[in-house]
């Protein structure tokens, strides 16, 4: 039988929550940061306090020290996010099931009876909900504008009851983006919001062999970055920090960057730190990845390869020795609800 259509309200936990989770109760959470400070302060002062009385220190701490600043801090952002999801809820009441969803579960859950996906927190939300909604469209609400920029968060609270009223009568504004898509010889598969990193998961070398329009070379570096127009302006944009300064210590003209949006149905690839050695080379640093083109990277890693998207290094693909990833232009597409 199949389920009745629903509204899916993606929410995360505040850092206050993630406090409580860590220490088991707030109160601990806040004597440990206490804790932090009162060591802090007695390393600056040239002291050799002891364990017992910087614990002494930390109990008796007055109200408004820095730590107890802190800390106010952590709850006010807490109550605020807790009171727009709970004042979100109460105006998405259209008719049909309002079903919160944690980020934590956002991989595991059935998107598929979901007439729309509102999305409550930063862009890093937004990006780790889309790759799981297929085409739902998404209606992003920033949640406490005074902290957070939302660059992919159009709507505010008072703003997105009617978004999704629209998008249930079906006369709304879409924004696609561009996914970036990873397939592997043994059948898994990735989505990328913003970006893929393709090495290894330590800070020691990757090893793989790389093939891009015709031309294989081995490799040995800190991995491969593949950026879509969403993501172009952040990881990727390091790589070419880090060229425009060496270029500019060189005395040379600085080129200007690759201009891309989030619409285009191309990805831009870069190689991070290429080595060339004896069994490496580097003449495949960087490059456009147009619709219907595939980056082919066989890996030479015996162990600690890795793949993962939008810097979630917790939700990753195993890349090591006789795995071959294809990255390419996705044909799902992101569908953000704009103004």
């Amino acid at each position: 039988m199949r389920s009745l259509p629903s509204i899916a309200l993606v929410t995360h936990p505040t850092r206050l929550e993630g406090l409580r989770r860590r220490w088991g109760t707030l109160g601990q959470a806040q004597f440990l940061l206490a804790m932090a400070h009162a060591q802090e302060d007695a390393q600056r002062a040239g002291t050799s306090a002891t364990k017992a009385t910087v614990s002494r220190k930390a109990r008796h701490a007055q109200v408004r020290q820095p730590q107890q600043a802190d800390f106010d801090e952590y709850r006010q952002e807490d109550s605020v996010y807790r009171q727009v999801v709970d004042q979100l809820e109460n105006e998405l009441q259209f008719g049909l099931p309002v079903k919160r969803v944690d980020r934590s579960f956002i991989a595991n859950f059935d998107f598929g009876t979901c007439e729309v996906v509102v999305v409550v927190g930063q862009d890093g939300l937004v990006a780790n909900t889309a790759k799981y909604v297929g085409n739902i469209p998404i209606v992003a609400v920033n949640p406490d504008p005074k902290r957070i920029d939302g660059v992919l968060l159009p709507f505010q609270v008072r703003e997105a009851g009617l978004a999704v009223r629209r998008v249930l009568n079906g006369k709304y504004q879409k924004r696609p983006v561009t996914l970036a898509e990873v397939n592997l010889n043994d059948g898994q598969k990735m989505l990328a919001f913003n970006d893929f990193f393709i090495g290894a998961g330590s800070h020691v070398s990757a090893r793989y062999q790389l093939e891009f329009a015709g031309r294989t070379e081995p490799q040995s570096s800190s991995g491969i970055l593949v950026s879509t127009g969403a993501g172009s302006t952040g990881l990727l944009s390091s790589v070419f920090n880090m060229a425009g300064g060496l270029a500019q210590f060189l005395g040379t003209e600085v080129e200007a960057r690759p201009a891309i949006t989030w619409e285009d149905r191309k990805l831009v690839w870069a190689v991070r730190e290429p080595f060339i050695s004896k069994r490496s080379q580097a003449s495949l640093v960087a490059g456009w990845l147009e619709e219907r083109q595939e980056l082919v990277i066989e890996s030479l890693m015996p162990d600690g390869g890795v793949i993962f998207s939008d810097g979630i290094e917790q939700d990753f693909l195993p890349f090591t020795s006789g795995t071959i990833a294809r990255v390419s232009v996705s044909e799902q597409q992101a569908n953000l609800v704009v103004q």
